[in-house]
């Protein structure tokens, strides 16, 4: 069933008795449909640049249009029309990418480089294409208030944040990665709004009764859910056809509220394979999800939401543990090394098993001869993993040379689809801490001391925690990228790069099935083994060397001198790895 056309300034607001449009210096009265859409009732203004708002009952103070593409003056003032089809798009030759096979690369704009724009991180695209990237993952561009933040406490879903370039920019952004060969994946935030400038209560039932850990939930299935629905399916659809994004990260699904028949993100999953279809390029889903349940990538036909990926912490969880030893809350779990081999062999830890973390079994197992294992996106760390430790510390901290080479290899040796987060390959010695930039004193007192208490209930020392709203917190968090052309950085990115040759060169490091990997573990001497077909990773987590007998005779990589082969013997220093034909 087609929907109706809309006019560039209608607008679904169920919820006031007078709706009029600001525009310009002019005030134009609409008029309501049956459906709750309020259309212009009069001559409007001359001029694309007009800044408008609507006026709500006698509210005389206009707020922004909820679909807004532009937010100049911040997200408590007026919107600006958008029209994508002025950019004169480059990339008519550009046939997409398929995740399966593929190396996704998560990067914050605002950190990413000194200046924090889009126009300046197509600047550093070679980099990523030396190391074998084939996709950009963005963190949120909504537009929030404020100057920085993660993104993750947007309020216009529609609008790109303007310290950022705006939507142009965006376009020239997703222009000069196809031009370099790699697909953009954004990350969009549907399951709360941000805490100041969400206006959407007012206009109708975008928010319904409840709460997720971060906000009032999102109306998805009570009274006037099926706009709500739409304006989320939208939003997606703008991002794939508007910018020509290649794929989406739905941020936490698992916080979607959704009794529906038909769960929104099945819905989704079908329009996009619709636009998928269209547009004759592979257009990928990828969830976040700490549910470990296989439903979400398993295809529609089979029973499953038909989800193209997700992310896989427990991988993340194996790995850490096995190279920093550290097992406090959740990694508890995740101590033996043996929790790594089933890991890697069967995707999930925690696939019904007793989670102490949770205190109740957690998980659903994967039917490993059916599911690739690239439908599992993993990582040795991401925003989440460093932004969301006390002080933002990275592994470079606490992990010596070879065990940052260790953590490269497992992630881009295994047999899942690997995400690296910015400026892991060169060893960044920047943190990357939780920053924000509320202009409300209150707002801002609050987000600070919350999260002071929450690591303080933690066991952290609250001395330690930065403040959030200090501008400085935010600038330490920024990339040094001269860290990549010397010493340590300059080792590390020369192990990334041949990882990367490496994942080009050999079948088996990209083969998709469970089938072919075999893991060992050797609690005892703390050595991991994984066979990928007819290769073999092996490292080393302990603090002595070791000598394993090998029938392989290559030595393909090595994370440092302490490796070497002989005719029947691998020698492996401490805490080195290797991968061997």
């Amino acid at each position: 069933m087609s929907r109706p056309a809309r006019g560039p300034y209608d607008v679904w607001a169920p919820f006031p008795e007078r709706v009029r449009l600001a525009i310009g210096d002019a005030v134009v009265p609409m008029t309501r449909g049956d459906d709750g859409w309020w259309t212009p009732d009069g001559p409007l203004p001359g001029g694309a640049d007009l800044d408008y708002g609507y006026l709500l009952d006698d509210d005389e103070h206009p707020v922004p249009d909820p679909r807004s593409r532009r937010q100049p003056r911040g997200v408590h003032g007026r919107s600006r029309r958008f029209d994508p089809s002025a950019h004169a798009w480059q990339d008519g030759a550009w046939t997409g990418r398929q995740l399966a096979g593929a190396v996704v690369y998560e990067l914050h704009l605002g950190t990413f480089t000194p200046e924090g724009t889009l126009d300046a991180a197509a600047t550093r695209l070679g980099h990523l294409r030396s190391i074998g990237v084939d996709f950009v993952e963005l963190m949120p561009v909504n537009a929030f208030n404020g100057t920085h933040n993660w993104g993750y406490d947007g309020v216009l879903w529609f609008a790109v944040h303007e310290e950022y370039g705006g939507p142009a920019a965006y376009q020239r952004f997703v222009d000069a990665c196809h031009a370099a060969g790699l697909g953009v994946i954004q990350d969009v935030v549907h399951n709360h709004l941000g805490p100041s400038g969400n206006y959407l209560p007012r206009f109708g039932p975008y928010l319904k009764q409840g709460r997720n850990t971060w906000g009032d939930l999102v109306n998805l299935d009570d009274e006037g859910s099926a706009e709500v629905r739409r304006y989320v399916l939208d939003n997606a659809l703008m991002f794939l056809r508007d910018l020509h994004v290649d794929g989406l990260r739905l941020d936490a699904v698992h916080a979607l509220s959704d009794e529906s028949a038909t769960h929104l993100l099945e819905e989704l999953a079908v329009e996009v394979a619709a636009a998928s279809a269209h547009v004759g390029r592979p257009l990928t889903l990828i969830a976040e999800s700490d549910l470990n349940d296989p439903r979400l990538v398993t295809p529609r036909e089979a029973g499953g939401y038909g989800l193209d990926a997700q992310w896989s912490d427990d991988f993340h969880h194996a790995v850490h543990v096995a190279l920093t030893r550290e097992t406090d809350g959740y990694y508890a779990d995740f101590e033996p090394l043996c929790a790594l081999a089933k890991v890697c062999e069967r995707g999930f830890f925690h696939d019904g098993t007793f989670s102490s973390f949770r205190g109740r079994d957690h998980g659903v197992p994967i039917d490993t001869a059916a599911m690739p294992t690239w439908r599992l996106v993993v990582c040795s760390q991401n925003h989440d993993q460093i932004g969301n430790r006390a002080r933002g510390d990275r592994l470079t901290e606490v992990l010596d040379d070879d065990q940052l080479g260790c953590a490269a290899l497992l992630t881009l040796a295994g047999p899942f689809t690997p995400m690296l987060f910015q400026g892991e390959e060169f060893a960044a010695s920047t943190p990357f801490q939780f920053f924000t930039s509320h202009p409300e004193e209150d707002l801002g007192r609050a987000t600070a001391e919350g999260r002071i208490a929450e690591f303080e209930r933690m066991g952290w020392d609250p001395a330690e925690v930065p403040d959030p709203q200090d501008p400085a917190t935010f600038a330490r968090s920024k990339l040094d990228w001269s860290e990549a052309g010397s010493g340590r950085g300059a080792r590390l990115l020369a192990t990334y790069r041949r990882l990367a040759e490496l994942r080009r060169e050999r079948p088996e490091l990209t083969d998709p099935s469970f089938a072919s990997v075999a893991c060992t573990a050797d609690e005892d001497r703390g050595v991991f083994t994984m066979a990928r077909g007819d290769l073999l990773v092996v490292v080393n987590v302990g603090d002595g060397a070791v000598d394993l007998p090998v029938t392989h005779e290559e030595l393909l990589f090595a994370t440092g001198p302490s490796v070497a082969l002989t005719e029947d013997t691998l020698r492996l220093g401490p805490h080195a790895g290797a991968l061997l034909a």
